[in-house]
């Protein structure tokens, strides 16, 4: 168990703007990339990826560098422009809207924390994928190929903002908040989904050897 505590504790978690989450050992960044190596796999190849898709590295200290959301833009007198980034409006409703507005950026510490949160409140709210993944298995037991349609379907859709069950409706009206939320809901709902159209093909091939093996 120590050692165990202590590979958790040396370990570094770089966080996408996707929302994935890699376990690493960091070993440099630099102006426009990210290198490293998986943490269980320190003896493997180096790993790239660009910082601009990168939102925030936790050490294994418990520092972290949080990277922002707005690019700067250096214009011809050497003074750094900051371009401002889109932000999600709402409605009467306080859902979600199609239209956005520029707003200066957040601060950036700020950003990352919420996108955290969210991710980790709809680890714990989010149970509208009941209804998706029930209806692939039920459609699946039937017959796996058919099940496939719905399957597909329900994993490359987002969930409806009825079914996200998030705990505060203030929190979802800010952006970093409700893209973690929105994102995690999603793959929580691939996997839901996924797992029970594996499980409902399984059964169907046992089904086929009990039933040629008498």
């Amino acid at each position: 168990m120590l050692i165990s505590a202590n590979l958790c504790f040396s370990q570094d978690m770089i966080t996408m703007k996707g929302g994935e989450d890699i376990v690493a050992k960091v070993l440099e960044i630099t102006l426009t990339e990210v290198k490293y190596k998986k943490f269980d796999f320190q003896d493997g190849p180096t790993y790239t990826i660009l910082k601009s898709n990168t939102l925030m590295i936790r050490y294994h200290n418990g520092s972290k560098d949080i990277f922002p959301e707005s690019v700067s833009k250096p214009k011809e007198d050497s003074i750094s422009e900051v371009v401002p980034y889109k932000r999600m409006t709402y409605d009467g409703n306080g859902l979600p809207t199609l239209r956005s507005q520029d707003l200066s950026p957040l601060h950036t510490e700020d950003y990352g924390d919420l996108f955290i949160k969210g991710q980790s409140d709809a680890s714990i709210h989010y149970k509208g994928y009941k209804a998706a993944g029930t209806g692939t298995l039920v459609v699946s037991l039937l017959s796996p190929i058919v099940g496939l349609i719905p399957a597909i379907g329900c994993s490359a859709t987002q969930p409806k903002d009825i079914n996200l069950d998030y705990p505060d409706s203030d929190l979802m009206k800010k952006p970093a908040y409700y893209n973690g939320y929105t994102q995690k809901s999603k793959k929580i709902k691939q996997g839901k989904v996924w797992a029970n159209w594996a499980i409902a093909f399984g059964v169907n091939v046992v089904a086929v050897i009990v039933i040629y093996g008498q």
